[in-house]
């Protein structure tokens, strides 16, 4: 398993760097990030939940490492948290139902 501690290490100091190189992308991407909490419809606890599942939805160790962190911090519980991974487990598959569908649509188009 991944020392999550050290790769949020890791990544802010590469973030750091990238930052140094390019500042107004990370300053456009922290102001996405907080978005949220200016218009707060969601609280910050829901919002780390959902950052989670898409965490896992897109393949993001960096991501995960993160808002893991911050899911703890904002007193997600673990029942939340395995809830939350349900959703993206959830649509992963559904994902991959669809998709499956595309690949029996082109296979038909191929053979047509």
């Amino acid at each position: 398993m991944l020392d999550w501690k050290k790769k949020i290490h890791d990544v802010n100091g590469r973030l750091k760097e990238l930052a140094s190189r390019t500042p107004d992308t990370i300053r456009g991407a922290a102001l996405l990030g907080g978005a949220g909490a200016k218009t707060n419809h969601l609280n910050a606890k829901t919002r780390e939940l959902i950052a989670l599942a898409v965490a896992v939805t897109t393949r993001c160790d960096g991501c995960i490492a993160f808002h893991s962190a911050e899911a703890v911090k904002q007193g997600a519980s673990d029942d939340e948290i395995a809830e939350a991974l349900g959703v993206a487990i959830n649509l992963n598959t559904g994902a991959a139902m669809v998709y499956s569908s595309h690949v029996l649509d082109a296979v038909s188009n191929f053979r047509a």
